[in-house]
């Protein structure tokens, strides 16, 4: 294809993205809390690109029918119009909070009752089964102080 015009406008643009979409926009830099947490942003990023031109023969030559060539070897380069575009959406998806011995993904999302239901769970099992467990131990206090 040699060196096309759309080529230039499509790497422009692609370096363009490059540049501003790196592994630090999805994963955050991480915060430390005045507790010992970190907390670390996680995002989910979305590109879009585009680019189309075209060659336009010389007003002279349209109604001839005779492309003029525009490749090299076959005469004189048409004229190029063209454009390029991109776009970067960053949303963010939730953080990751490390600490006390735990790792929690914390959702943005307002929609994620069952989750955290979910999450709460083995905290809500412990707690019953320390309940059983102290009842056990004060009854089993009182039989032997029976006895």
């Amino acid at each position: 294809m040699g060196n096309h015009p759309i080529e230039s406008l499509m790497k422009t643009a692609m370096e363009s993205i490059q540049q501003i979409v790196d592994v630090n926009t999805i994963v955050g830099d991480p915060v430390e809390s005045p507790d010992g947490s970190v907390i670390i942003p996680i995002s989910k990023v979305s590109c879009g690109f585009a680019a189309g031109g075209s060659e336009f023969a010389p007003p002279d030559e349209k109604d001839s029918g005779h492309s003029g060539g525009g490749t090299p070897g076959q005469g004189p380069a048409l004229p190029f119009g063209g454009g390029a575009g991109a776009g970067v959406s960053v949303q963010p998806v939730g953080f990751l909070v490390v600490g006390n011995g735990n790792i929690r993904l914390l959702p943005v999302d307002s929609n994620v009752v069952v989750d955290r239901l979910i999450d709460t769970v083995p905290d809500l099992l412990e707690r019953i089964g320390g309940m059983f467990h102290k009842k056990k131990r004060t009854t089993d206090d009182i039989i032997i102080a029976r006895d």
